[in-house]
């Protein structure tokens, strides 16, 4: 066993990257698919030099290394621009929006209700029933401001 796993411990190796480039499309995170990339040019490496078992660990470690700080310092340089910046931020999205309060608004804290959610929110003291408008957020929270303050 130990045999064939040296003569063709290239093939150990692609197969390995192919492994990881799969699971980086079933697991969350950017890193398996440098590790990948790295098993298979170590791979290739292997199978045009002949390496020994202990220089083919030490090249896909060093290969690793390499590749996952290249890639994490290129995307941090050139960060991927989102379609929709908001996406993940439904706070961020109703800004602009009139709410309900359903619970006032009192010592700056109190819920209002926007579409079928309701919301902890915080601004001047309101009374139930009054509409609002959504002014900023506070991570989870809504800022919120009076509409009859906007009107005046």
């Amino acid at each position: 066993m130990l045999d064939w796993l040296n003569e063709n411990a290239h093939w150990a190796w692609m197969t390995l990257g192919l492994v990881l480039a799969g699971l980086e499309m079933m697991v969350p995170g950017v890193y398996l698919i440098w590790l990948g990339i790295a098993a298979i040019i170590t791979g290739v490496m292997t199978l045009g030099l002949d390496l020994s078992p202990a220089m083919q660990l030490i090249d896909f470690v060093f290969l690793s290394l390499i590749i996952a700080f290249s890639a994490k310092r290129m995307l941090g340089e050139r960060p991927i621009e989102s379609s929709d910046p908001l996406m993940n931020r439904r706070g961020a999205r109703l800004v602009g929006e009139t709410a309900l309060v359903v619970q006032a608004i009192e010592h700056g804290s109190g819920r209002v209700k926007v579409g079928d959610g309701e919301w902890i929110a915080h601004g001047p003291n309101v009374a139930a029933g009054e509409r609002v408008r959504i002014s900023g957020t506070d991570g989870a929270i809504l800022l919120v401001e009076p509409l009859q303050k906007l009107i005046d």
